[in-house]
């Protein structure tokens, strides 16, 4: 089993633009079936987690649930359940909601699917075993950034998929910790 943060991101180091937009993301070509691609990533994954605002942009933009794993949010607030969905609320240490995921899990991968404050308190915590990244061929100026925090890695992959360069990292050093997090940015 091994924890990922699997996203996109500008080249810039960005994954959505400040008003939490996705449209410089979307109308890339990109082939899920693809080298580094989403579907065989999704199949191999038993849990997801995500912050509080990935799961109202889900909400807003997708009519149904794409998910067919147990999925945690993290938040402090009080977010509508998404009908069909097994959504589970969480707060707190990453650690708990870990444990919480690796049973869940079946012996499969966890995804940190965003944003990328999620994805630290997860490398803070040491349970972050890897990141894959698809850069898109643009550049934002600023946003949500894609890691808000120093992170060591060690490149086991790349590959190309149609207008993405993907990277596989895998997290070899300690990070540091955040200066401030709130999950309600993520």
């Amino acid at each position: 089993m091994t924890t990922v943060f699997y996203t996109a991101s500008s080249l810039d180091g960005f994954i959505a633009t400040a008003q939490h937009r996705l449209d410089w993301l979307l109308r890339r070509d990109v082939d899920p079936d693809g080298p580094m691609g989403y579907n065989a990533f999704a199949r191999s994954v038993g849990a997801l987690v995500m912050g509080a605002a990935t799961y109202e942009w889900v909400l807003a933009h997708d009519k149904g649930w794409a998910y067919t794993q147990p999925t945690w949010v993290l938040t402090h607030r009080t977010l509508p359940q998404r009908a069909g969905a097994d959504v589970r609320f969480a707060y707190g240490d990453v650690r708990r909601v870990h444990k919480q995921m690796t049973k869940a899990a079946g012996g499969r991968d966890l995804w940190v699917v965003g944003g990328g404050d999620v994805a630290g308190q997860f490398a803070v915590a040491g349970l972050l075993d890897e990141v894959w990244v698809q850069f898109a061929p643009v550049t934002l100026g600023a946003g949500f950034p894609f890691m808000p925090l120093a992170l060591e890695l060690e490149l086991l992959e790349v590959a190309r998929n149609r207008d993405f360069l993907c990277g596989r990292y895998g997290v070899v050093g300690a990070p540091g910790t955040l200066d401030s997090f709130d999950a309600e940015d993520a």
